[in-house]
């Protein structure tokens, strides 16, 4: 089984972190979990020389050539320069790479390159909200939504700011190789295996919250509950807030009702289980809260896209080495 080579175009001018977190994502070797592990190349996009906006120095020996090649095409955060006036051979390149069916996904800034590629025409997208107004006004066409921290259209994904670059790159490890597999990138990375809510969370000034305000303990609390029947008047309780102010107080936090991350919560233990274990899809079920194995693979297929049984066989060869396409007859 050939490496999955990610190519991350780069940029004079590009911020340091933006540039970090792909390659501490896909360019340390992991294959103690996954083998083989990505392959990372550091795609020079501009004529050389190319430094940070920290100075640092970037010398590689890949150019826009390899990034076409490449499985996943990562474009990184730009400097206003480059947002303002997208390098003509990158765009081509970029575009050229989708036309091959290559994955593309941008950081930050970076969805400004694929904006000028047409990826992005009559498409949701996000880039980091200081942007937003100006990303909005040039591209029209686009469907700009500051909300989301990344959003995935399965060949094209835009992400937000800084930090957000974390959250897309392992939610690539997860679409790849599983949920358990970048839940433990992220333990080695000492980072959430994925943060709740989105970007507006960051757009305001929030006051400190005194430690009655924080949902903290009733999110603690629900992951640990799981399998049971939880409801909003239960989680309000636990939290010892009214209903009312409970549900509101939770969509102004993580952006979306509890219900909805109850459910997200869920089918992300039944993902872990069927990575991990041999249990049966009636017991998953059961201990990730789902009242019924039919009710099961309703949510876990409308949320994942697949069968739980052709998740299972899809990440368990993946491990094994045996490349990603189950035997017939796999599938549910």
């Amino acid at each position: 089984m050939s490496r999955h080579v990610v190519g991350l175009a780069v940029t004079d001018g590009t911020p340091v972190l933006e540039l970090a977190v792909p390659c501490e994502v896909f360019g340390i070797d992991r294959s103690d979990l996954v083998d083989p592990w990505y392959e990372l190349r550091l795609c020079a996009a501009e004529p050389r020389p190319l430094r940070t906006t920290a100075g640092l120095s970037i010398d590689t020996p890949w150019g826009l050539d390899d990034l076409v090649e490449a499985d996943t095409v990562v474009v990184g955060a730009v400097a206003r320069a480059v947002q303002l006036a997208p390098p003509p051979k990158l765009v081509d390149a970029v575009r050229a790479a989708h036309g091959l069916g290559r994955r593309i996904m941008s950081i930050c800034s970076g969805a400004y390159v694929l904006a000028a590629a047409g990826l992005l025409d009559g498409r949701r997208a996000t880039t980091h909200w200081m942007n937003g107004p100006d990303f909005a006004h040039r591209f029209p066409e686009i469907d700009y939504d500051p909300v989301p921290l990344y959003i995935d259209h399965g060949d094209v994904i835009t992400s937000a700011g800084t930090g957000s670059a974390i959250d897309t790159c392992l939610h690539l490890v997860r679409k790849d190789h599983g949920a358990a597999v970048a839940n433990e990138v992220a333990r080695r990375m000492v980072v959430p295996p994925h943060r709740e809510g989105g970007q507006a969370q960051y757009t305001r000034p929030v006051p400190q919250p005194s430690r009655n305000d924080s949902l903290a303990p009733v999110l603690e609390w629900a992951r640990d509950h799981l399998h049971e029947p939880l409801t909003v008047p239960r989680l309000a309780q636990v939290a010892h807030l009214s209903e009312r102010t409970f549900a509101r107080r939770f969509r102004d936090t993580l952006g979306i009702t509890p219900l909805q991350w109850l459910l997200q919560q869920r089918v992300r233990l039944a993902q872990e289980l069927l990575e991990t274990t041999d249990e049966s899809i009636e017991d998953i079920a059961r201990r990730a809260g789902f009242a019924t194995a039919a009710t099961f693979r309703y949510h876990f297929g409308r949320v994942t896209s697949v069968p739980p049984q052709t998740y299972r066989h899809v990440f368990r060869y993946r491990a094994n080495g045996r490349g990603d396409r189950p035997e017939q007859g796999d599938a549910e």
